[in-house]
């Protein structure tokens, strides 16, 4: 860990193209500036062929402030940055960049996964209660309509008035939803085998199996990492197990849902979707998704953008002041954790 009797930390910014211009404002630039020496305008797009001054910035570089899009951080990769001694990652996951070479060379790693869950808590919050209202079959009804309507019997057991709520993964963005839903008048059912009955307690939340928590929820959120074991954890059996009527969010990744088995269900009509991720990532042109009455389909919105960014930048700049007074980081990544976690 860096101390604070030295000279401020060296730090090379390296993220995909067009990221930076995004995450930062002239703030966050000018308290980068004061906390490390760097250049905020030369951000390493390329780390495994990089050009000559991005190869020397590498090598003199004892912090690498990274963020999506960021070059693998392969044995390769770290032979040209001797001096490499912490990554902070100004998103989610470092899974996409911070491999075994990394732990291997005991690298302090920090994330802003925390900053990141927000939105995406928020996004889910809100297709949670716009579901229970039926808004989307409102609006579309409406549409077409254009004219008086019963909607009193049309919408009879809408309402999120003691519906039941399903969370599969106490991640921290599962926890996060907890969170947000505490102040309405909901059940909330907690399937993730990792959480204790005391932790639960804790969380005000009914511990139970997955096919439990499918057969008795109106409204079912992914929220489990992207894990072998976790592929297509939605699959037949589950969906079938669902309510008519009820509703699948899916936040988390697109392969956790069995997209073969869910399509009949939503062509059908007997299950709703509220799909931000998908698999593939981008449904092909021809795919029921876009059309589907029944569907809200977003492009992975519901993680950060726009101002959102602002968010982990400030988390990320907390970290790096810590590293710079010779502090460990307050969020730090464990490659434990990383076997259960996204």
């Amino acid at each position: 860990m860096h101390h604070a009797t030295d000279s401020q930390p060296s730090l090379l910014l390296a993220m995909g193209p067009g990221i930076a211009e995004r995450l930062f404002t002239d703030r966050h630039r000018v308290r980068l500036a004061g906390l490390a020496h760097t250049d905020p305008h030369l951000v390493a797009h390329d780390l495994t062929t990089p050009a000559p001054h991005v190869a020397a910035a590498l090598a003199e570089a004892e912090v690498l402030f990274t963020c999506w899009g960021a070059t693998p951080l392969t044995a390769e990769v770290l032979d040209a940055a001797p001096n490499l001694r912490a990554v902070i990652h100004a998103a989610g996951s470092v899974k996409h960049h911070v491999t075994r070479a990394c732990w291997d060379r005991s690298i302090a790693v920090t994330s802003a996964a925390a900053a990141n869950a927000l939105p995406v808590a928020e996004y889910t919050l809100a297709a949670i209660l716009f579901t229970g209202k039926r808004v989307l079959h409102s609006a579309a009804r409406y549409r077409v309509l254009r004219a008086d309507h019963d909607w009193g019997a049309d919408l009879h057991g809408a309402g999120n008035h003691r519906r039941t709520v399903g969370i599969i993964g106490a991640s921290r963005i599962g926890r996060r939803v907890i969170e947000l839903l505490r102040p309405f008048d909901l059940a909330v059912l907690l399937y993730d085998p990792y959480v204790t009955p005391r932790e639960a307690a804790a969380l005000g939340v009914e511990p139970v199996s997955l096919d439990d928590l499918c057969a008795r929820s109106s409204v079912v959120s992914v929220h489990a990492p992207q894990l072998p074991a976790t592929h297509h954890m939605i699959s037949t059996r589950q969906l079938a197990a669902m309510p008519a009527g009820a509703t699948l969010i899916n936040t988390a990744r697109g392969s956790l849902v069995d997209e073969s088995a869910l399509l009949p269900e939503l062509v059908s009509g007997r299950l709703h979707a509220v799909l931000d991720v998908t698999d593939p990532e981008l449904p092909p042109p021809d795919s029921p998704l876009y059309d589907l009455p029944n569907v809200l389909l977003t492009p992975h919105i519901a993680g950060s953008l726009g101002g959102e960014l602002h968010r982990m930048a400030d988390q990320a700049l907390d970290e790096l002041e810590r590293y710079a007074a010779g502090r460990p980081f307050a969020d730090p990544v464990h490659p434990a954790s990383l076997g259960h976690s996204a």
